[in-house]
This record gives structure tokens, C-alpha cells and sequence, in this order.
């Protein structure tokens, strides 16, 4: 008995770590999305650090499941899949990219990493999910994002943002979705980014 209890534990473990769900057989899919890399040429150039906070997300979101919605007052998740991290974790980490991409700020990175920050950016997501009008129809992908520009160490809002993008799945199939996803995703990044560098002067504030 000691022997097929153990037999049982390493089946679980090894099905664990290889992404399989338990009962099924199937490997987990996993999915990331993109940053954004292309900018006007008329974007601001800044000396300042800014640091980008973790989103602080609703419960039902604040997961690595990717979310759907049949109705306003209902959340369910995609069977088979997930982010490959927290949905706010992973828009954090494309913020940050996004950012780099530009080439017109000094420093850019999580909280996590102990950089001195001239500004942090406060995200909250409130929407990150696909929405089905019907079953039969491919869903809309719906992301809204608030930020909000605090000069540090005073802890100052400088200014307050909003914004919102949905996007039509080609197909009624999980990589539409997903692509769905992508297509929303990048105009927000582009914009927050944007707005980001604008709302602040160029030069580091004084202490």
C-alpha cells in the first residue's frame, strides 16, 4: 500500500510539471502576448526612472486563467489554457518592455528590482477578458486599463489616465482569441507608454 500511495504521489508531480491536467491526459497550452516596439517619432524623450507597479486587478482577473464572459454578471475561464503568468503580472512585464522599446526614457522597471524611482505608475485592470454575445459567435475581447502618474517621493499624482480597447476574434477558436487578445493589448500599451512620457516634464525632478 506504501508503495502504490507513493506510485500515485510521483504520477501527480510529474503530470504537474510537465502541464498536464490531472485526468485528462492533455497538456496545458500556454500563451503570452506581445509589447509594443513601434512609436512616432515625435515621442518625448525623458531623463527620469520610473518604476511600474504590479496592476491591481479584481479577483476574477488577478489570475493566470484566461477569462471569458457569457453575460455582465458572469466570469468563467477557457478550459485547456492559461497565461503563462497572472494576467497583471504579465501586463506589467510588457508595460516594462513596451517602455524599453522606445529608447526615450533613462530606466524603466518592476518594484521588485530597487531602482530609485523619479515616477511610479499605478495600473489598475479592470477589464482583461472575452465577452460572447452567443455561444455560436466569436467572442469580443474587452481590456481597460486606469493608470495613474505618482512623482516620487512626495508621492504626487501628476495625472490620471484611461483607457479602453476591444477587439473582434476572427474565430470562435481559443488562438483567435488569443490573437483577439494581442490586437487589444497593443493599442493600450501604446497609449499608456505614450501618455506616460507626456504627463511628466522631461528633466529629472528635483529631489
Amino acid at each position: 500500500m506504501t508503495r502504490f500511495l507513493s506510485l500515485i504521489a510521483l504520477l501527480w508531480a510529474l503530470s504537474a510539471c510537465t502541464g498536464i491536467i490531472p485526468g485528462t491526459g492533455e497538456p496545458l497550452k500556454l500563451y503570452t502576448l506581445t509589447p509594443k516596439s513601434t512609436y512616432g517619432a515625435d515621442l518625448p524623450k525623458v531623463e527620469w526612472q520610473l518604476v511600474v507597479e504590479t496592476p491591481v486587478a479584481p479577483a476574477g482577473i488577478n489570475t493566470n486563467r484566461i477569462a471569458l464572459s457569457h453575460s455582465p454578471i458572469t466570469l468563467d475561464y477557457f478550459a485547456g489554457a492559461t497565461w503563462t503568468d497572472s494576467a497583471p503580472a504579465m501586463v506589467q512585464t510588457l508595460l516594462v518592455e513596451s517602455f524599453e522599446n522606445t529608447g526615450r526614457i533613462v530606466a524603466v522597471g518592476r518594484e521588485s528590482v530597487g531602482l530609485r524611482a523619479d515616477y511610479v505608475l499605478k495600473i489598475e485592470l479592470r477589464e482583461f477578458q472575452a465577452e460572447y454575445a452567443s455561444p455560436e459567435a466569436p467572442p469580443i475581447v474587452h481590456i481597460r486599463v486606469i493608470s495613474k502618474l505618482v512623482r516620487m517621493p512626495v508621492r504626487e499624482i501628476v495625472a490620471s489616465h484611461m483607457t479602453e480597447q476591444k477587439a473582434q476574434a476572427a474565430a470562435n477558436t481559443l488562438d483567435a482569441v488569443v490573437a483577439a487578445f494581442d490586437e487589444a493589448l497593443g493599442p493600450v500599451l501604446k497609449e499608456i507608454v505614450t501618455w506616460t512620457l507626456s504627463s511628466a516634464p522631461p528633466d529629472r525632478p528635483e529631489s
